[in-house]
């Protein structure tokens, strides 16, 4: 008797085993969809990562430009620095969302098998596709601008003397004349 129910315990045992046990393959088929439905932000990062150093070299051209240049050259040198950056822009933005969609698969694609089972994927996947998922997302910009405009509409008298406060208090530390604060922006910042 202890036989059979040692027998039946490890036969259910491993019966659960490969039951828990993912088939590679359906696993690997719904990471890959999942990669596919996520292909987006991935070059959104890559886009952000390769035009964040240019961005931060024109933010310091912008200062060190009217130091550095005569009056006369400016507006030329400021134009040819933005074609620089346009030429580095055309040339490495496409590079790197290349290489990040090329890469997913074995990062983030390796995470994914690692720490979610096929049940849990497909969850994600079948939420991902979902018609209403896709109507939601297509949503929330509408959502921030009307959050932000509210937000903007409540806040602008208790914001702005805070901040015209602070502007002040900056000038003055800096050793400039106090000077009137930009207003809040009149319009929320995009998406």
């Amino acid at each position: 008797m202890h036989t059979l129910t040692l027998t039946l315990a490890l036969l259910i045992a491993a019966t659960g085993a490969s039951a828990q046990t993912p088939a590679p393959a359906a696993k690997k088929e719904l990471v890959a969809r999942l990669l596919k439905l996520q292909q987006p932000g991935i070059e959104a990062l890559a886009r952000a990562m390769a035009e964040q150093p240019a961005a931060q070299l024109l933010d310091r051209a912008d200062v060190i430009l009217p130091n550095a240049v005569s009056a006369d050259r400016r507006e030329t040198v400021a134009k040819e620095i933005q074609a620089d950056t346009a030429k580095y822009l055309n040339e490495t933005v496409p590079l790197v969302t290349t290489r990040a969609v090329k890469l997913a698969p074995t990062t983030v694609g390796s995470l994914l098998e690692e720490k979610f089972s096929e049940a849990e994927l497909l969850q994600i996947v079948t939420l991902l596709e979902s018609p209403v998922y896709a109507k939601y997302m297509q949503l929330t910009g509408s959502m921030q601008k009307a959050l932000q405009e509210k937000l903007l509409a409540d806040t602008r008298g208790t914001v702005e003397p805070k901040l015209k406060q602070l502007e002040q208090s900056i000038s003055k530390r800096l050793g400039g004349p106090a000077t009137p604060a930009a207003s809040v922006p009149a319009k929320p910042a995009g998406k």
